[in-house]
């Protein structure tokens, strides 16, 4: 029986990852649902689980260039921000990771003529992801955008009773 050293293991565990983790970025084309055009998506993040989608978008934000000119396709909620320095409202799409603790999310800025959602309707947006400089710091967005889908926010869920008796 052959010893594997422990350095030796660890590194045919992380070829073995980054080797199955090869394709997790891609998805297969498929016909436009209602409201899509025929544009190809490259990255389709409405296909992946909640942590593929997580991992997705925490690698497009630290690595943006990697992604830079790809089409992308996402589903989430819309958040607001006004930014009292630019006098700008900024769009997002907050995605939730699969324990629902954690939120991360792409600035999206639709194309001409499109209304934008309001503030926690649930989305679906599709966009060429692009970066920009605004002051000394680097932004992930969507431009070009096409809202896809909309599903109004209902109002507030509220939790009733003693969540820890």
């Amino acid at each position: 029986m052959t010893k594997i050293t422990r350095a030796a293991a660890a590194a045919a565990l992380v070829l073995a990852l980054a080797l199955s983790l090869d394709g997790c970025g891609q998805t297969a084309k498929k016909a436009p649902q209602d409201g899509e055009t025929a544009q190809t998506v490259d990255v389709d993040l409405t296909t992946l689980s909640s942590t593929m989608v997580y991992a997705e978008v925490f690698n497009m934000v630290n690595s943006p260039q990697d992604y830079i000119g790809r089409t992308v396709k996402m589903k989430g909620s819309c958040n607001t921000v006004f930014d009292d320095v630019t006098e700008k409202d900024y769009y997002t799409c907050i995605i939730q990771d699969a324990t629902a603790c954690c939120e991360t999310g792409i600035e999206f800025v639709l194309s001409e003529g499109q209304t934008y959602p309001s503030e926690m309707d649930e989305i679906t947006v599709m966009g060429t992801f692009d970066t920009y400089e605004e002051g000394p710091y680097t932004y992930c967005t969507l431009r070009e955008a096409t809202l896809l889908e909309l599903t109004p926010w209902q109002g507030k869920t509220e939790v009733t009773g003693d969540l820890y008796g």
